[in-house]
This record gives C-alpha cells, structure tokens and sequence, in this order.
C-alpha cells in the first residue's frame, strides 16, 4: 500500500504556493487573451512559395503598425493563422496587407479566410466564458453537498478551485493564448477533476461505514489505495489522448491540449492531497456521516 498521507502536509505547502504564485501572475500579468476576448482581425493563408516562413511573415507585419501580431503554421506547412489586434477599416487593412505580402513575396499568397471580431462582441464572450466556469462550479458545489456531506463538500470545491486557478496561473507564467477552447478546456477539467473526486469519496464514505476504529487520516489512505488502478487507468489513457493531440493535432489545438494535459494531472493530484485534505483536516469520522444518515 502506499502511504499516500505520509506526504499530506508537505504536498499541502506546495499546493498553497502555486495558489499564490498563480494569484499574484493572474493579478499582475494577467491572461493573453486572444483574438476571441480582445478583438482584432484574423487571416488564414496559404502560400506557394517555399521561401515564405513564420519569421518571414512575421517581420514583414510588424512593420506595418498593426498592433500585436501573432503568425502561426495551420495545418499544412504553407498554410500560416495570421492575428493582429488591428479592426478598423478592415477592408482597407485587408488590402493593404494583401499589397504588402504581394511586393514581398510575389503574388505567391492566397487568402483563405478573413475574421474580424469587434470589442464588442469580444467583451461578451469573455463575460459569457467566466460565467460559464462560475456557474460549472456553483453545479459542483450543490451537487457534492447534496450527494454528501458538507465537509466533502469543501474539499472538493478547494480542489476545483485548485486546478483551475494553478492551470491559469501556468497559462500566464507561460503567455498561452486563452480562446473560446481553452474556456471549453476548464470546463472540461472542472467535470474530469469532480469525477475523479467524487469516486474517491464514494469509498470514503463506504469505509467510514465499515471501520469506525480507523482514523479518518488512515482511511483517506485506505480509500485512494482501493481505487487507485481506476484513477490510473483513467488519467494515463486520457493523457496518451491528449498527447497524441498535442504532438500531432496542429497549432490550433495546442493550446486545448495542453490546458487539458495541465487539467487531468492536477485534477488526479488534487483528488488526493487537496480534497482528502480536507477530510483530514476537519475530521470527519463515522459519527459525522451517521448523523447525515439520521438527518436523511
């Protein structure tokens, strides 16, 4: 068996930095967010010429005072996702890089697809993705207190707030765009990270029942031990998913895979050393889930 609770307290403190450190990047640096939150203009192109690269196109926009610019390869390796912040007269801004590319690069670049997303709607759907994530872990919240007790509870909506806060704090430390998939991503995380939790607590609650001479910091043990090879099997099978996706799945998935591949290791790490923390903490022990049982 192995002692999972032996490392409680020293996994607590680690826990409470990257909080920390994630706060203070998120407060102070904050997020990159997009073309999806922020507005701009977005060109997808395909060029014919070899001597066209990332670095290239890159060199060449920037001087044309479009504000941020972001080149990335789409898809095939002569197919580039050009995003710049610039949404005023997108027609003439259109034209006016198209003249550009052209004189740099000879008529060797075809635009395939031009989006402009105003502040406007930018602005809605970065209201609409944080109430998405609020209202997801309002749900968990209610559904955890219903389906057990209080104290189980507050560990689990700790350990969503864990995982979320720490995947966000990485995507700022690291400057990775947030879109409209990496919100779909923490929506994800937050369902992947309850379930595993809720199966650990399920057999908490069945052994509390069945040792009342165990302490709760044994048993917490006990009960991830019991369903260990389910978290395993679980999480390893998902992460080979998601690194197929990563490696293999082009740039515009990327940056899902990656929140994700952040999202499934801190869910199963959170579903162990935060959520049974709290157990630990507040001491929960058969005359609690009695006493529940009573009330039922």
């Amino acid at each position: 068996m192995i002692r999972f609770n032996r490392f409680y307290k020293q996994f607590n403190i680690i826990s409470t930095l990257l909080i920390v450190c994630s706060l203070i990047l998120l407060i102070f640096k904050g997020l990159n967010f997009g073309i999806d939150f922020k507005g701009g203009t977005l060109i997808e192109l395909r060029s014919s010429d070899n001597k066209v690269n990332v670095s290239s196109l890159r060199d060449n926009l920037n001087q044309m005072n479009l504000g941020d610019v972001s080149v990335k390869k789409f898809g095939s390796d002569q197919d580039y996702l050009i995003k710049f912040e610039k949404k005023d007269n997108k027609n003439m801004i259109i034209e006016k890089v198209k003249s550009n590319l052209d004189k740099s690069f000879g008529n060797n670049i075809d635009f395939r697809r031009v989006e402009n997303v105003g502040p406007k709607v930018s602005s809605e759907l970065l209201r609409s993705g944080i109430i998405a994530i609020s209202i997801s872990l309002a749900a968990m919240l209610i559904y955890i207190w219903i389906r057990f007790e209080w104290q189980f509870s507050l560990g689990a909506i700790m350990a969503l707030f864990h995982d979320v806060i720490v995947t966000l704090g990485l995507f700022s430390l690291l400057n990775l765009e947030i879109n409209l998939s990496i919100i779909a991503a923490v929506l994800t995380i937050v369902g992947y990270s309850m379930n595993d939790t809720v199966v650990i607590f399920d057999r908490v609650r069945e052994n509390l029942r069945k040792y009342s001479d165990i302490k709760i910091f044994d048993l917490t043990n006990i009960s991830i031990n019991e369903t260990l090879s389910r978290t395993l099997i679980t999480s390893i099978t998902t992460l080979l998913a998601l690194l197929s996706i990563f490696f293999f799945g082009g740039e515009v998935l990327k940056g899902f895979s990656l929140a994700m591949i952040f999202g499934v290791i801190f869910g199963t790490y959170s579903s162990i050393y935060i959520a049974n923390t709290v157990l630990v903490r507040l001491n929960v022990s058969q005359k609690t889930i009695l006493k529940e049982d009573e009330k039922v």
